[in-house]
């Protein structure tokens, strides 16, 4: 038997580590005052609370001369008539217009950024207590989850934004994560997703969008906070965050996070994990700085591939088993399931304003990931005659999971069996090690030519990913298990490598059963994007994006007389586009139309996808997808709330998808449309009372069915036709000894299809949390976090033919401390 090797965190038992108000983002230093001034969170420890009053701050009205100077060109590069703001305030750290985006090639804040933007704030994630990237991005419409299908399973942070894939398109400080983990949130200032295809400024990919984490950067000044929590499930977690300046224009930060939790509502469902993340920057205030970053994340988890959908008879449309009263605690893994991830990155900023019209930027990141993954996928079906029944499902010459569904519903339901082997007799356990790196340069210039300004983006991106996976096998098949009362214990079973079993490795249509699978992917990319203001309130931006994207793929090893070794490649040029026009009348408010391109590669999933190419797909053209947008932007009451409202198309050709029963991954001829309206608000409606709303309508549908597993007309996969999501706090007697604030939210989704035939569904998501808190001074702070309070049963992660149960009721009680 080959034991898994696991990563061993550390205890937080004894830790008091912290939760940050954390630094700004990396964004285009200009050099230019700006009438209104900005107060970013995180640029000092001072509380949230205190910020928010500061939000309602004015001062005396200007003088008649100042007010006819007002109409001047702000520290976004955008002219805008200001002679009619008498007052000036500090905004809103819950105002997300204020907020940057994040990255070099996207210098404006998301209120002058022609594109849908959802930013979640740093003061929103402290009063929800967010812990991870899935959290914070429940506060943002259109984003799902889902683990994965097919061999192998992806697992770690899978998103979908608009109902398409963007498991390539997490980014951190606008440079790729191409890691296959759970991404805790110790280290995030703020989270940003920038809404609709984006290959202009990204590269290929981002069909629904792109996910940008802002990182904690080091500043000037100092403090010290930290942060421990304890609660429901066994949670305990400490987190860490020390600034530090050294000199006039150098600091050092250190943020720190250890935690040990179980999942409320599932069985057996852990993750033990550790990080750390140092960062040291030169030249802060100065024309050429350089930030240098170090990250590190292990994790030591239990997979969750959830609970089946099943068909009642007579019913066209399946619904999950718990539905059907299967206990939502019921887990189908083994006692070898696992998923240990090792995480490394060190990142590389600089900064340099050549002169006053050029800034020069240059990023890079290399990253090391490792990973041993081993996950149970269920199935429970009732098969029709002549339905493939794969090897390693067959036991005793029978599928287990054959009579599942009509069991459930007969007179015996503790008949039904489930079989773990999966569709394709996986996923089999394996091991991954992926190394990465990525440089991108970019230069902004501000210049005039004649009475007509510009503002030129413009850089190179290479980057290159390779992936490297040893497949193991189980000696026997793994046993079914009962559905309504299954059991993670399997005596007598062993694990070995390809070597010992050669004939159980998972066997793969087209690829067939192997041991060793190698990916490997080069792109280059050059781009360009020129903004000239036609007029002082008018502006016309277009770029484009071209990129070589060049891959290989290689399987090999096991029974090669039987199974001979395959090599495929895919070299694709692509070519994006993208056009905007603003009309920016005043500071705070902007109308924008925009239309833009993206391509995605099917081999784009190198760390992701199990198998990315086979000899039928490997000349498939690129999926394709185009959006046209008309939205505006308004930051109302001296910046205090920001506003937004956005209609949209998005259409998107040559679908890739997977198939849950075979795992083969291809580009389908088909063609989808999603399309509606996104509202959100944010900000101070009072000095003391913040908000946080979204809502998204949208009209998801199959245009063209090029495949039997499609419905013509249908709606999309995971995508629902409504969705909100809701924050409100409120701070009472505030610098007072009896001070208190309560918060509470709403997260709704409406009732999706899981798959493209829509003959499976998962019903609606609502979910209550709430806050409590308390100050004792200006240092320390008490808390209290209920989530899901009413205990509702919701269903968060997707898949095609299973849904995973959201955690149940749970509370967590936070001290911290901040100097």
């Amino acid at each position: 038997m080959i034991p898994p090797r696991r990563l061993r965190p550390f205890s937080v038992a004894t830790a008091t580590l912290a939760l940050a108000c954390s630094s700004g983002a990396h964004a285009a230093a200009t050099g230019e005052e700006t009438p209104t001034v900005v107060q970013q969170s995180g640029t000092s420890p001072t509380t949230s609370a205190g910020k928010a009053r500061a939000a309602a701050t004015t001062t005396t009205p200007h003088d008649t001369a100042s007010r006819d100077a007002a109409a001047q060109e702000d520290a976004s590069g955008i002219i805008s008539d200001h002679r009619h703001d008498y007052t000036t305030v500090t905004a809103s750290p819950m105002n997300a217009l204020k907020q940057s985006v994040g990255l070099s090639r996207m210098p404006h804040d998301a209120m002058h950024t022609p594109q849908s933007i959802n930013v979640v704030p740093q003061v929103l994630m402290q009063q929800q207590n967010v812990k991870s990237l899935d959290e914070a991005l429940k506060n943002v419409p259109g984003i799902t989850a889902s683990v994965g299908e097919g061999e192998g399973g992806m697992a770690g942070d899978q998103f979908l934004i608009r109902g398409f894939q963007a498991q390539n398109d997490i980014y951190e400080n606008g440079l790729r994560d191409f890691g296959v983990y759970t991404r805790d949130s110790f280290d995030y200032d703020h989270v940003s997703v920038i809404k609709g295809p984006s290959s202009e400024v990204f590269g290929n990919g981002t069909t629904g969008g792109a996910i940008n984490i802002v990182t904690k950067s080091p500043q000037l000044g100092n403090f010290y906070q930290a942060n421990f929590s304890g609660g429901s499930g066994s949670y305990y977690r400490g987190t860490l965050d020390i600034n530090q300046q050294l000199t006039n224009s150098i600091a050092f930060r250190l943020t720190g996070m250890g935690n040990e939790n179980n999942v409320v509502g599932r069985d057996y469902i852990y993750s033990h994990r550790w990080g750390i993340a140092p960062s040291i920057a030169f030249g802060l205030g100065k024309k050429v700085s350089f930030v240098l970053e170090y990250f590190h994340q292990n994790d030591n988890r239990i997979p969750d591939y959830g609970v089946p959908v099943v068909y009642k008879p007579g019913a066209a449309v399946g619904l999950p088993a718990t539905e059907y009263g299967v206990k939502r605690t019921n887990w189908y893994g083994t006692t070898y399931d696992q998923d240990n991830t090792s995480d490394d990155m060190i990142t590389g900023r600089l900064t340099a304003k050549v002169s006053p019209i050029l800034t020069l930027y240059n990023d890079m990141r290399g990253g090391i990931y490792h990973r041993y993954f081993s996950a149970s996928q269920e199935a429970c079906s009732s098969m029709a005659a002549g339905t493939t029944a794969y090897n390693n499902n067959l036991i005793n010459g029978g599928v287990p999971s054959a009579t599942c569904n009509a069991d459930l519903f007969s007179a015996n339901p503790a008949a039904a069996q489930v079989a773990r082997n999966g569709g394709v007799g996986g996923p089999e356990p394996y091991r991954q090690s992926d190394w990465s790196i990525q440089d991108v340069f970019s230069g902004i210039a501000r210049f005039r030519t004649g009475r007509i300004r510009h503002e030129i983006i413009g850089g190179f991106d290479i980057e290159y990913v390779t992936d490297h996976r040893q497949n193991y096998a189980y000696g026997s098949n793994r046993p079914s298990t009962s559905l309504l009362s299954p059991s993670m214990y399997v005596p007598g079973l062993t694990l070995g490598d390809c070597n010992q079993y050669p004939d159980r490795l998972v066997n793969i249509s087209g690829v067939g059963k192997k041991c060793y699978k190698d990916s490997d992917a080069l792109d280059v990319g050059f781009f360009l994007s020129d903004q000239v203001w036609l007029t002082d309130y008018l502006s016309v931006k277009a770029g484009f994006r071209w990129d070589n994207w060049n891959s290989h793929y290689s399987a090999t090893g096991g029974d090669t007389a039987k199974y001979p070794d395959v090599h495929y490649g895919q070299d694709e040029t692509t070519f994006n586009p993208s056009v905007s026009v603003m009309y920016t009348p005043r500071s705070n408010l902007m109308v924008y139309f925009n239309w833009s391109q993206s391509t995605t590669p099917l081999s784009m999933y190198v760390t992701n996808s199990s198998e990315p190419m086979n000899a039928k797909n490997q000349s498939a053209a690129p999926e394709r997808s185009s959006l046209y947008e008309i939205g505006a932007k308004y930051s109302a009451f001296h910046d205090r709330i920001g506003m937004t409202a956005a209609l949209f198309r998005l259409d998107k050709s040559n679908s890739i998808q997977t198939d849950p029963s075979t795992g083969d991954i291809s580009a389908t001829s088909d063609q989808e449309r999603n399309q509606g309206l996104e509202l959100s608000i944010s900000g101070n409606i009072l000095p003391n009372w913040m908000f946080y709303g979204t809502y998204a309508l949208y009209d998801p549908t199959i245009t063209k069915a090029g495949s039997a597993s499609s419905k013509q007309g249908g709606q999309i996969q995971y995508v629902p036709h409504n969705q909100a999501t809701a924050w409100t706090s409120y701070e009472i007697a505030p610098r007072r000894p009896w001070n208190m604030t309560i918060g509470g939210g709403l997260t709704w989704r409406q009732g999706v299809w899981l798959d493209q035939a829509n003959t499976a569904r998962a019903p609606a998501t609502v979910e209550f949390d709430a806050m409590v808190s308390h100050r004792f001074n200006n240092h320390w702070k008490v808390a209290m976090n209920g989530y899901n309070l009413d205990n509702r049963l919701n269903y968060g992660s997707l898949f095609s033919n299973r849904v995973t149960p959201s955690i149940g009721r749970s509370f967590l009680f936070n001290l911290s401390a901040q100097y």
